[in-house]
């Protein structure tokens, strides 16, 4: 070899070497900022939730998941056969997979909220109901947020008792009814809460805003349950069209390996897989937004 091909062969390494170092490095700061943010975030949103689960060992399940499917995926769809063009296209659909698993977890947190909510919302009901008749008989508020905390079922009886607690410490009886609404997040409880502000700064008859509010929860969750039921239909056709293509997909790669294989290891077949993903994911959504009514 000349001195000129030598020059340029090392010249080629160098460039890999620096893009290698840049991407590595890269992925490391973003990697860190991922794990700082995401433990700050899981941290308060568990401990919202009244769950105990240390984060870091939250975000390093995340980081394993990630490259299980990362490396499943990156075999399924063939490897490294086949062409640089074709291996690349591989390589960048493995780490999207890899990336959307790492959000996975936050969507996980995000639909245990909510249904603690929901449940909170249907405990709320009971417990307003409660309180009004406790008033009824002399109790005063806090006497019935305490037989709310004897008597309730989780999560309500555990706000309440933290709201209560912050109250014996010296903390504000609106500071800790805030305190409860920021950490449920329910707009049932803000109606609660901004009632007992006015009531208190009004004089209201506390009882019969107990009985009113408790009233109009329960009609709002019976006009959500009647929507729900007429948008079944909806929602399962939308899931049963979602999965239909995976299904069809593992099946011919089951029954029909001869055939199904050389399309996920050439270009075009991976291509139209990405595509297919997108073009799901896309209509999920649609669907998901005509069949969502918000009262």
């Amino acid at each position: 070899m000349d001195i000129i091909t030598i020059f340029i062969m090392v010249l080629v390494a160098a460039c890999f070497t620096g893009f290698a170092y840049a991407a590595l490095s890269a992925f490391s700061t973003a990697a860190q900022s991922y794990n700082n943010t995401y433990t700050k975030e899981t941290s308060r949103s568990l401990e919202d939730m009244f769950l105990f689960i240390p984060p870091r060992r939250i975000a390093e399940i995340s980081w394993l998941a990630a490259i299980i499917v990362s490396l499943f995926s990156f075999i399924m769809t063939g490897g490294i056969s086949g062409t640089l063009f074709q291996v690349m296209i591989r390589i960048l659909i493995c780490l999207i997979l890899g990336c959307s698993v790492l959000f996975l977890p936050r969507y996980v947190i995000m639909w245990l909220k909510i249904r603690r909510r929901n449940r909170f919302n249907i405990q709320l009901v009971e417990a307003l109901t409660s309180m009004s008749n406790a008033m009824k008989s002399g109790f005063s508020i806090m006497q019935a947020m305490e037989h709310v905390v004897a008597n309730g079922e989780s999560p309500i009886s555990e706000e309440f008792e933290t709201m209560l607690h912050q109250t014996r410490v010296g903390v504000g009886f609106q500071e800790a009814l805030r305190n409860m609404d920021r950490r449920v997040g329910s707009e049932d409880l803000t109606l609660v809460v901004l009632s007992i502000e006015t009531a208190r700064k009004t004089g209201g008859n506390l009882t019969e805003i107990f009985s009113s509010i408790s009233h109009t929860i329960r009609e709002r969750m019976r006009i959500e349950k009647r929507i729900d039921t007429l948008t079944a239909q909806g929602r399962l056709q939308g899931i049963v069209l979602s999965l239909m293509p995976i299904v069809i997909g593992l099946v011919l790669h089951i029954l029909e390996p001869g055939l199904f294989g050389p399309f996920l290891k050439s270009t075009v077949g991976i291509i139209c897989l990405f595509v297919v993903a997108i073009m799901l994911i896309l209509g999920a959504l649609t669907i998901r937004k005509i069949v969502k009514i918000d009262i």
